[in-house]
């Protein structure tokens, strides 16, 4: 019999695998999961792990949920894989009406592709060909946010602030000015003025509504944002939401747009599209924009595409995902895990190392303060990671900064056990 025990899945695996965003050299060796049970994760020795992260965000009615996998299997026995290039299928014209009903009304067209990062460059070259399509060929430059994080792919990564995430790349990237962060409301409103002094020249605001994620899941008003658009809106910029983490109930509602009185033109979403299951991403937008790409000329068409783009199983997901989202107990539980973790912060918000904290939707974050600097490459972050693994809870920091980003299923009792060991770290760290 073959040996799946931890230690020989995880030497097999250092010795053929590089793994995204690790140090290799000084990061211990991965943990072979084998299979996950809604929370939770489970390894090659039993072991189980409480998924406070929804594995990088994605899983929002947990693993291996049963609904999800059925539809995925019922689809593969009818059609896998057809080129989206002159072909359409069922799923993918099912899942784009249902996702608009859903959406803003200006949302009119939906564009896939295969994942967030790619949703993104599909958002930004739709901008900026729409005015090229009209001879606004000065209408070039991309205005962002100061610590956001929309992908890792070269056009992705410029609209990245720089930073260690794309510093050996940075003199390669196209050229983006960036606003102060949206959680100093007057510095960002002030210098999106500033720029609107010379906005003929500005095609787009991109911007992750409401929470930049990786950038250290920073939460502002949904005021802010309304007075950014608004303003982008009079110069004629067209506003791009960055949905993919935020979408899916992730803020209390469908969308974080869904908070906001002026709406984007284009917003991107993946993540919690599939429920986690398979990848994809999508890109909306208006009739208004698409008609722009509309001509008897084909160089005005869309030059996007990719191998998998509407998948019929991603897409078949997708619709089994909406068909819980769309239950009222899926809604209970958004409530629910808002509510524990606001009744958690003001239990814990007089301690002294815990600092900063913040709640949206089922969204809590905050700072381990310890008299470093705040950031993405504190040192902190390597031992919080290892005491939660160690707990049997997977977190992943972003530098000091923790964050609990669950699947909706996760229980009050369950949500207490992270709740009771980010207690005793930070305690810990006073002693």
């Amino acid at each position: 019999m073959p040996n799946h025990s931890n230690a020989n899945l995880s030497s097999r695996d250092a010795a053929v695998v590089w793994h995204p965003f690790t140090q290799h050299q000084i990061e211990p060796l991965s943990i072979p999961i084998t299979h996950g049970e809604g929370v939770y994760l489970v390894d090659a020795d039993g072991k189980k792990y409480i998924d406070a992260i929804s594995s990088w965000w994605v899983s929002i009615h947990g693993h291996a949920h049963p609904y999800l996998a059925q539809k995925i299997y019922e689809q593969a026995l009818k059609l896998e894989q057809v080129i989206f290039a002159g072909f359409t299928h069922e799923p993918a014209i099912q899942l784009a009406e249902r996702l608009l009903g859903h959406l803003p009304a200006n949302f009119q067209k939906v564009f896939y592709s295969d994942n967030g990062s790619t949703a993104v460059e599909v958002g930004v070259k739709m901008a900026l060909q729409f005015f090229h399509n009209q001879g606004q060929t000065q209408k070039r430059k991309i205005i962002a946010f100061e610590d956001a994080y929309h992908g890792d792919t070269f056009g992705a990564m410029s609209l990245g602030a720089p930073s260690a995430f794309n510093a050996p790349f940075q003199d390669m990237l196209f050229e983006v000015e960036f606003l102060p962060s949206p959680s100093d409301p007057e510095a960002c409103i002030a210098a999106m003025r500033e720029k609107m002094q010379d906005a003929e020249t500005y095609a787009a605001f991109i911007f992750e509504p409401l929470i930049q994620g990786a950038g250290g899941m920073k939460m502002y008003a949904p005021e802010t944002l309304d007075t950014l658009i608004s303003l982008a809106h009079a110069n004629k910029l067209l506003c791009i939401a960055d949905e993919i983490m935020t979408g899916f109930g992730r803020t209390g509602k469908w969308f974080a747009m869904d908070y906001l009185q002026h709406k984007p033109d284009i917003a991107c979403f993946s993540k919690g599209l599939t429920g986690g299951m398979l990848a994809m991403g999508i890109t909306t937008c208006s009739n208004e924009l698409f008609d722009t790409f509309l001509s008897d000329d084909r160089k005005k068409m869309l030059f996007h595409s990719h191998s998998f783009t509407a998948n019929p199983m991603a897409c078949a997901v997708s619709l089994a995902s909406l068909d819980l989202m769309e239950k009222p107990e899926t809604w209970e539980n958004i409530a629910r895990v808002q509510a524990c973790h606001e009744a958690w912060v003001e239990k814990i918000r007089p301690h002294q190392i815990i600092q900063n904290l913040r709640v949206q939707g089922t969204i809590l974050a905050f700072e381990l303060e310890d008299g470093q600097e705040n950031g993405y490459m504190h040192s902190i972050r390597d031992d919080a990671y290892q005491y939660f693994i160690k707990k049997g809870i997977l977190m992943r920091p972003l530098g000091n900064t923790i964050y609990i980003l669950a699947p909706y299923c996760i229980s009050n009792d369950e949500l207490e056990i992270i709740y009771t060991e980010i207690e005793n770290f930070a305690s810990g760290l006073v002693g």
